[in-house]
């Protein structure tokens, strides 16, 4: 079993490494996804300070000091059935002797050292540090996610937990395993059709849809069932969208409803997203009213 060092003295937010060894989280998950989330001593090395020490306030206090953490900006990481998604994470830090290196890794569990089902690490050995004055860097990585691998499982989509660390020009390590969170998140797909084209004025206009979202696991659209999606409209010189009436998707994620034709104008269906799917609108299917 790998022995890992963790963190535990805490000041003002930051981490600080000590000597005691625990139980690495498991190393590998279901057909060999990489699990062996990276540590604070293996991205950085040994502190400065010694391992065997605790942190007094006074030496905490020259910690590198972490501002901003920025993921994809600020963006869900959505990821469909097909390509791989990388995207740029980034933090600005600060430390009297210099940042000269740093960390952000994004992982799904409830623990840590005990519970990581889910693991994304950056692309790169070192990030591309840039200094804005002698103290302070913003430190850009690379983070990709591939479906089926990576995303080895639609229970993966939701709230995901943010690593950031920094390494200063004096061996100082800030290390944070629950620094923020991020969502990562199943493409989703939305489709409209009002029919029949062209309509009479007053007539019946049928309007159907299907709301999709990614699968993982099989590497296809399945629907999104029991979901809500607003019918909007815009007459055919606006540029707004009102909605007309609220209904869900089915067992299927299909969509079918009706209005009346009034004028001409363009009809859509709209889907405000979930924590584990983004938001997505259909464009709009334009009806010629006679």
């Amino acid at each position: 079993m790998r022995i890992r060092a963790t963190l535990v003295a805490a000041v003002s937010g930051a981490l600080a490494l000590s000597a005691l060894a625990v139980p690495a989280a498991q190393a590998d998950g279901p057909g060999g996804v990489n699990l062996d989330k990276t540590t604070a001593a293996e991205r950085f090395g040994t502190p400065a300070a010694s391992a065997n020490s605790t942190f007094s306030a006074a030496a905490a206090e020259e910690l590198p000091t972490v501002s901003k953490v920025t993921v994809n900006s600020g963006k869900a990481l959505v990821v469909g059935t097909t390509y791989a998604k990388t995207i740029t994470v980034s933090l600005t830090a600060s430390h009297p002797a210099g940042v000269v290196d740093a960390y952000i890794d994004l992982w799904h569990g409830t623990d840590v050292e005990t519970d990581i089902d889910g693991y994304l690490a950056p692309n790169e050995e070192v990030a591309n540090c840039t200094a804005s004055s002698a103290t302070t860097s913003t430190c850009k990585l690379t983070i990709t996610a591939v479906p089926g691998d990576d995303l080895y499982k639609n229970a993966l989509a939701g709230t995901w937990k943010v690593t950031a660390g920094v390494l200063s020009g004096d061996g100082s390590i800030y290390w944070n395993d629950y620094q923020k969170t991020h969502r990562v998140q199943r493409y989703s797909k939305l489709t409209v059709n009002a029919a029949p084209e062209p309509v009479k004025k007053g007539a019946t206009l049928t309007v159907t849809g299907k709301l999709t979202r990614a699968n993982w696991e099989t590497f296809r659209y399945a629907g999104y069932t029991n979901q809500a999606v607003k019918l909007q409209f815009r007459k055919k010189n606006s540029n707004t969208y009102t909605t007309v009436k609220t209904l869900k998707t089915n067992s299927t994620g299909n969509l079918k409803t009706t209005v009346k034709a009034s004028v001409d104008g363009y009809h859509r269906y709209n889907f405000e997203g979930t924590s584990t799917t983004p938001a997505v609108k259909a464009a709009g299917d334009f009806v010629d009213v006679k």
